[in-house]
């Protein structure tokens, strides 16, 4: 039985994600910051829920600890936060390093701390949820926050894809689409369902070549 691990997984994507995962009969490891207030997830079913704080270093080294000796085939950093909307002349430095804490350097804590688990797995997959709103050629003025933090973290995974590819790494970005959740609101035009299904299919099927992809959840390779 393959091995699953989530972040973020307490609603939205990551929720979806554990859903997903558990019913195709995986081994799902779902972490969230507060466990005791996750009902939705609680009731999942018999998924191994775990207390994570992605921003804090002695959480996330605590985790590790705690799996070590776990083989992990996929490492799902989903985990993230809007921030700030608003724009130049307007901007909160406070509420942008916070972004940075919770969208660049969470996933990159989590994926030092569980690397030698995923490198021991078979699948040896690390999946992270981005946005196309992080493309330096489809910037746009607005959402300086979200769209730099996820700038950056594309930059940091495709610099992990290169490193770590003589390991046999498959490090992928993925924009899982406009999507209705807390964040995308519940106008948006794809539902979590629909693009969980659309990573899912395609994160079973990725091949070493697809190390360092910029994905859509419907396919679409995104420039950078």
């Amino acid at each position: 039985m393959a091995t699953i691990m989530i972040t973020g997984a307490s609603r939205g994507l990551g929720l979806e994600f554990t859903r997903q995962f558990y019913h195709d009969n995986w081994k799902v490891i779902a972490t969230c910051r507060d466990p005791g207030n996750a009902d939705e997830l609680n009731s999942i079913g018999d998924v191994n829920i775990y207390p994570l704080d992605v921003t804090h270093e002695k959480s996330v080294a605590s985790l590790a600890d705690k799996l070590r000796g776990e083989t992990i085939d996929v490492l799902i950093n989903n985990a993230g936060i809007i921030g700030q909307r608003e724009g130049f002349g307007n901007l909160n430095y406070d509420i942008w390093a916070e972004a940075m804490e919770t969208n660049v350097f969470g996933p990159m804590r989590v994926a030092e701390a569980f690397k030698e688990q995923v490198l021991s797995s078979e699948k040896k997959q690390m999946i992270f949820i981005t946005s196309r709103m992080g493309s330096i050629t489809e910037a746009n003025p607005n959402a300086y926050v979200y769209r730099s933090s996820k700038a950056a973290l594309n930059m940091a995974v495709k610099c992990l894809s290169i490193e770590l590819e003589t390991k046999g790494l498959i490090a992928v970005l993925f924009h899982p689409g406009h999507v209705q959740t807390d964040m995308g609101g519940q106008a948006a035009p794809v539902t979590a369902r629909m693009s969980i299904e659309g990573m899912k299919n395609q994160i079973v099927a990725l091949t070493r070549g697809d190390n360092g992809c910029f994905l859509s959840y419907d396919g679409e390779q995104i420039p950078w």
